[in-house]
């Protein structure tokens, strides 16, 4: 157990399931939080266990703090204390606010910012000295996009838990950062769009490309580096200049 442990959330596809195999490539034994699809999980587990990695697949539902007690316990009882916490779990269902339902509107505050709260929340209390917390905001925040009310709002109060937590966690030498990806080619992002949305997305960025699941967790292995030492309470907004 001399090994550290990284635990991420929604980690059984899309950007979660890239952030666990790079932090697994550089030495971490992780932890692949997923909601319901066991046989996504591990797939994730099987690659990393192919490559000569340590993984477990541990279902839990972030919007119950039951559950997220539940990661931590599974993680401390087969791999050891958390060192690194990535805060990947989010839905997206972009609605123009006044059409949004009291279900969408529930539903993407329990994932997106409760779901971060509870794992905070416990982190804050579990998590080594010296560790990493690693937050997801989005750039949509920054744009201010038409049918993005209800997630950027979501959003919005994860930017204002990173940088608060960052400072009440003064003295034990853990950062709290949060990264905000802009068009990312994943499921989350593609489903709903057409030909025509996606290839608009795409030319924002002056690199004029839709981000990969590989640039995002690039950003989260420095983040959970120790080259990221020196950077506490930021939001690092990885979207290839779009804004």
């Amino acid at each position: 157990m001399s090994q550290k442990v990284a635990l991420i959330t929604g980690a059984s596809r899309g950007i979660g399931a890239e952030i666990a195999q790079r932090l697994s490539q550089d030495g971490f034994a992780v932890v692949i939080n997923y909601a319901s699809n066991a046989a996504e999980a591990e797939v994730v587990v099987n690659k990393i266990s192919a490559a000569g990695g340590t993984a477990i697949a541990v279902k839990g539902n972030v919007a119950d703090p039951t559950d997220v007690r539940g990661l931590f316990d599974a993680a401390e009882s087969q791999l050891g204390k958390v060192d690194v916490l990535v805060n990947n779990a989010g839905i997206l269902k972009t609605v123009p606010l006044v059409d949004s339902s009291d279900e969408m509107f529930d539903q993407h505050f329990a994932v997106n910012t409760r779901g971060t709260f509870n794992a905070l929340r416990e982190a804050g209390k579990r998590l080594n000295n010296g560790g990493r917390i690693i937050n997801f905001s989005s750039t949509t925040l920054a744009l201010n996009l038409p049918g993005y009310a209800v997630y950027n709002g979501t959003k919005a109060a994860v930017e204002a838990f990173t940088h608060v937590f960052a400072k009440e966690l003064r003295g034990r030498n853990i950062t709290v950062n949060a990264v905000a990806p802009g068009p990312i080619a994943t499921d989350l992002f593609l489903n709903g769009k057409t030909e025509e949305q996606i290839a608009t997305f795409a030319k924002m960025p002056p690199l004029e490309r839709l981000g990969q699941p590989s640039d995002i967790a690039n950003v989260v292995a420095f983040l959970a580096g120790p080259d990221a030492g020196w950077v506490n309470g930021q939001i690092l907004r990885a979207n290839g200049g779009v804004g």
